[in-house]
């Protein structure tokens, strides 16, 4: 059957196995949208790869959820809203810039109990580990998690993952929690940013971006901006 696909069918493929759960108008504005009929060229392609038993698909949701085809969540879990949760927040990134060394529940330790965010990336030249609320936590439990984050930064680990950079010192990661709520989280080692969302995100460093090069104008007024490092 492989003969069959392009190198389209194979990305979407891809994708789907990567994001777990992916709905239908996600994948026409990722993979369709230059086209002159998006939504039915989308569907299209989908329902002849559903077809050929290469991906998986609840239409319990709508648009329709396509999954892997060795998913192990049920076409009816919540679970499912969650791995939806995830792709958003990518999407939101890809508007400003697509990330890369994108990991989807990402378990740097490798174990169990230890840190597991939500979704790993690089993310304008930064990396960063995310980690999407989409529920109300107590104040501890939302502490206890960033003290697992400390765990790992003492652990040192960290320092030998894939991603980090060969011709510099290795960076942990700056852990953004997306939340509508903000938390009383503290830490003295690593660095924190609670948002909304991503666009939350862009517009705080848009607005933290205009105050410094303000400042910088006003003692240097050759300055044409800065450059804003978001770890």
């Amino acid at each position: 059957m492989s003969f069959r696909l392009s190198q389209r069918d194979k990305d979407i493929i891809a994708f789907i196995n990567q994001f777990r759960a992916v709905d239908r108008d996600s994948l026409v504005e990722l993979f369709f949208k230059q086209l002159k009929s998006p939504v039915n060229a989308c569907n299209s392609v989908m329902v002849r790869l559903y077809r050929l038993g290469l991906i998986e698909r609840t239409q319990q949701y709508s648009p329709t959820v396509y999954l892997p085809v060795d998913a192990k969540i049920k076409k009816s879990s919540q679970k499912i809203l969650h791995f939806l949760s995830i792709l958003d927040v990518y999407k939101q990134m890809c508007t400003y810039s697509v990330p890369k060394h994108v990991v989807v529940e990402d378990k740097p330790t490798g174990r169990k109990g230890g840190v597991e965010p939500d979704l790993f990336c690089i993310f304008k030249g930064s990396p960063f580990w995310i980690e999407i609320q989409r529920n109300q936590y107590s104040e501890q439990k939302m502490q206890d998690k960033i003290n697992l984050y400390e765990e790992f930064f003492f652990s040192d680990e960290w320092k030998a993952l894939h991603w980090q950079p060969e011709d510099r010192s290795a960076i942990f990661p700056s852990v953004i929690l997306i939340t509508p709520v903000r938390y009383a989280v503290t830490s003295d080692h690593i660095r924190i940013i609670q948002v909304p969302s991503i666009h939350g995100l862009m517009e705080k460093y848009k607005s933290s971006a205009k105050s410094q090069k303000e400042a910088r104008t006003k003692t240097d007024p050759s300055s044409d901006g800065i450059r804003i490092n978001l770890t």
